[in-house]
């Protein structure tokens, strides 16, 4: 399977999944009616362990 399909997979049924159960609540935050963008991104870690991973995405900046 591709990975765009996969992922396509994933969002519609995350999107179906959070519209049912927090249906009052999501409308603010949908794009033009949808619930995700049409974008991804995938990205490969070289085999990483997670312990590094972990660290490395809690050391990123987060949005202000």
């Amino acid at each position: 399977v591709a990975l765009s399909k996969l992922v396509n997979s994933l969002k519609g049924v995350s999107a179906r999944m959070l519209r049912k159960e927090y249906s009052a609540h999501v409308g603010k935050y949908l794009w033009g009616g949808h619930f995700w963008s049409g974008s991804y991104f995938a990205g490969s870690v070289g085999g990483a362990p997670l312990t590094v991973l972990k660290q490395y995405i809690e050391q990123q900046k987060r949005p202000v």
